[in-house]
């Protein structure tokens, strides 16, 4: 399998930060920011997993609320949970 890892970043950073609700652009895209080129190539694809809930269940699966998904314990899941923005990142 070929992997184009430069493409799979550019289609993760476009995708959080153009969601359609202007707080989870900036909180994906403070976090993507942060994190991208330390990610290794499956935690990309954990992350690109992440990204295709939508914002309700994101926005409640990082403030500790019930979702109605079952969004899974992985090493990228439990990064964004645990990260802190600012909002002025």
């Amino acid at each position: 399998m070929n992997i184009n890892i430069d493409q799979l970043k550019k289609k993760i950073i476009y995708r959080s930060n153009y969601r359609g609700n202007k707080e989870m652009d900036k909180l994906l895209g403070a976090f993507t920011d942060k994190y991208i080129n330390n990610l290794s190539v499956e935690n990309l694809y954990s992350l690109e997993k992440l990204l295709k809930f939508d914002d309700d269940v994101l926005y409640n699966f990082y403030n500790g609320l019930p979702t109605y998904l079952e969004i899974e314990e992985n090493y990228v899941n439990l990064l964004f949970k645990n990260f802190k923005f600012n909002g002025r990142e």
